[in-house]
């Protein structure tokens, strides 16, 4: 197999029936694969048999995204993995072929990061509209897990996405163990993904609240996990984040202190995962250009 195109999804079947939709007049099946796990969503299992071109991964209970893409990527046979979100569908036609000429012109690229479009739009024309006009193609520390692409040798060297993060910062971790193993992460504006989100909708349902209350526990699990001596970033995360949010909202102060008790509580278990990088590597992260969100 040469591509396995892989995505996760929860509660969201119209949007992953449009990217479905979306990938199949773009692919070859007899040498290209979708893998689909849904994540402890009985309403997404009707897809199931209008879809028989998809391999579906079912778990009955929810595991969450990270340790659900942990479980996924185990099952994928391409020599090339592209991550989607279930709300995120190309732009470029010829993704995988770019994808690919990428990879063989350089082994030491571990991960490509592809250029992410956000917004609802009328049409996929409409939402090129908003790329980057001047081509831009660096070296990187990070992706954006609704669009990328690794190469499966090197997935299978890290340990995976994280099975001790949910969601929010797996994409993180899985980056940092690439650039310890001397690999490169190469964004390419070139390749470009419209994620469908609705900027404005994700407000109101009070999704900045949701993500600051993971990614706070996330953020200090990766630093026990990755950084030799993580007590003065942990320190720095914890009062940037108490003077930032907590002191000037009500709702920000009671998660920053739910965050810390949650932390606290796993923390034991996240400890049997730690395997601290090199320090060239936390060099390498500071110095290098980052990725654009």
């Amino acid at each position: 197999m040469e591509v396995s195109i892989l995505i996760v999804t929860k509660n969201r079947p119209d949007e992953l029936e449009i990217t479905l939709n979306k990938l199949f007049v773009l692919l070859d099946l007899s040498i290209q694969e979708v893998l689909v796990f849904v994540d402890g969503c009985k309403k997404t299992e009707v897809l199931i048999e209008k879809y028989p071109w998809v391999q579906w991964e079912i778990s009955e209970i929810s595991i969450s995204a990270s340790p659900a893409r942990n479980e996924l990527y185990k099952k994928a046979k391409g020599v090339f993995f592209i991550g989607l979100d279930d709300d995120a569908h190309p732009l470029s036609d010829d993704f995988i072929v770019k994808t690919k000429s990428i990879f063989l012109a350089d082994t030491r690229i571990g991960i490509i990061a592809f250029q992410e479009i956000r917004g609802i739009f009328v049409s996929d024309k409409e939402s090129l509209e908003k790329a980057e006009v001047e081509i831009e193609k660096y070296k990187t520390n990070d992706f954006v897990g609704c669009g990328f692409a690794i190469r499966k040798e090197i997935y299978e060297k890290t340990n995976g996405f994280p099975v001790w993060i949910d969601i929010y910062g797996e994409e993180s971790c899985l980056s940092i163990e690439v650039l310890d193993l001397g690999y490169e992460i190469y964004y390419d504006n070139t390749i470009i993904v419209n994620h469908r989100v609705n900027k404005k909708k994700r407000l109101t349902q009070g999704r900045n609240y949701f993500r600051f209350e993971k990614q706070l526990k996330n953020t200090i699990f990766y630093y026990v996990v990755y950084f030799p001596n993580p007590i003065l970033k942990i320190v720095r995360l914890l009062f940037h984040n108490f003077k930032k949010y907590a002191l000037h909202d009500f709702k920000y102060f009671q998660l920053f202190w739910k965050s810390i008790f949650n932390t606290c509580k796993e923390i034991f278990h996240v400890l049997k995962y730690r395997k601290p990088v090199q320090k060239s590597t936390l060099r390498k992260l500071k110095t290098i250009k980052g990725i654009k969100y």
